[in-house]
């Protein structure tokens, strides 16, 4: 086996064997040098601060390819200035290398309206504010939804949401600034029910029921009745219902008695008017307040002095007053007995009342 081996046509095989792999691998390897351009190297240009027109064509003259990326607006620099490169200028690239380019926008990139249609109008405002929008004029409109958000408009016309607008564009609101008030409503009888939503509409009210006589929704069935009958006051809002039939009013006459006698009803004004009183649920307690106490007022004393009498037989007599701690009035007699007596008893008197008698009373004075 070993000498078969050694054979000179097995190895003659086994070196051509070797060659072609070897001129295999030779080849392959020189075929990559040629399509990677291996050994050709370009140095990347410096475009920085370039417009991105200008940095384009020089790049097509060098030979390189290019791929454009809007970067991040910043107002600090101008529209389609390159800002960044890459690879770094002054690197060595191969021909056809793909260079990237970092462009300053022309203005900021766009952002969606988000959806505040009937939402309220300070939640609207924040979340406009989160997307970069701003506010511009705010506008009020008569409507139902009092400080809700009726339309979004951008230079005057309206925009619906999810609209693309530049980030930090002003746009206009408009915000309901709650319902009219004492409206009149319109007369829509003889008008077809497509007619009649219009003019319902343009008066600010609301279609509300509309009942076709042969149980149909032809909108060109003409109008024969309606609640609130023209003419009525309503607020903005208030809901109109009609009545809709091919045939004419005129035709209609019972049926339309018929429909007054339900919804217009007939007030009678002989009957005088009756009279509410509005009564509280917890009557209110009444607190009267005690008179104050009478103090009496305290009298300055008085002191008379005693009187004399002359009478035919007999001399002049003196007065004498007995005052006590009851306030009582003594009565002193003068006899004939003498005038020691009287004086004596005078002066104690006296000095009695000016001491104990705060308040003395009228003196009864008798002579003899």
């Amino acid at each position: 086996m070993l000498k078969s081996l050694f054979n000179w046509k097995v190895l003659l095989n086994l070196l051509v064997a070797i060659g072609v792999f070897v001129g295999l691998v030779w080849l392959t390897f020189r075929w990559l040098e040629y399509h990677t351009n291996h050994g050709q190297e370009i140095p990347v240009p410096n475009v920085v601060n370039k417009s991105v027109h200008d940095a384009i064509k020089i790049l097509d003259d060098a030979g390189l390819e290019y791929e454009v990326d809007s970067f991040k607006y910043d107002p600090k620099y101008r529209p389609f200035q390159v800002l960044q490169v890459y690879p770094s200028p002054g690197s060595r690239v191969k021909d056809g290398r793909a260079i990237q380019l970092r462009v300053n926008p022309k203005t900021w990139a766009k952002v969606a309206v988000p959806d505040i249609i009937n939402k309220y109008s300070g939640l609207a405002f924040q979340r406009l504010d989160q997307v970069g929008l701003k506010v511009g004029d705010t506008l009020f409109e008569p409507s139902i939804q009092k400080d809700a958000v009726l339309r979004v408009l951008f230079k005057g016309n309206p925009i619906k949401p999810g609209s693309l607008l530049p980030r930090f564009s002003t746009i206009d609101v408009v915000i309901g600034s709650g319902p009219m008030r004492n409206i009149s409503i319109p007369n829509v009888v003889g008008l077809t029910v497509k007619e009649a939503r219009g003019v319902i509409a343009r008066s600010m009210f609301e279609v509300g029921l509309v009942e076709h006589e042969d149980g149909g929704k032809d909108e060109s069935d003409i109008i024969y009745y309606q609640d609130p009958a023209a003419g009525d006051v309503r607020d903005q809002g208030m809901q109109m219902d009609l009545w809709a039939s091919k045939k004419t009013p005129a035709e209609l006459r019972d049926k339309i008695e018929q429909l007054n006698s339900v919804y217009r009803m007939k007030v009678d004004t002989s009957l005088p008017p009756i009279r509410y009183e509005e009564v509280p649920a917890h009557p209110t307690p009444n607190y009267e307040q005690a008179p104050p106490p009478v103090v009496p007022k305290p009298e300055p004393a008085k002191t008379e002095a005693p009187k004399t009498t002359t009478s035919n037989t007999k001399p002049a007599a003196s007065t004498s007053t007995a005052a006590k701690t009851d306030n009582k009035p003594k009565t002193t007699t003068t006899g004939t007995s003498g005038s020691g007596s009287n004086t004596g008893s005078t002066n104690k008197a006296t000095t009695t009342t000016q001491q104990t008698a705060p308040k003395p009373k009228a003196k009864k004075v008798v002579v003899e």
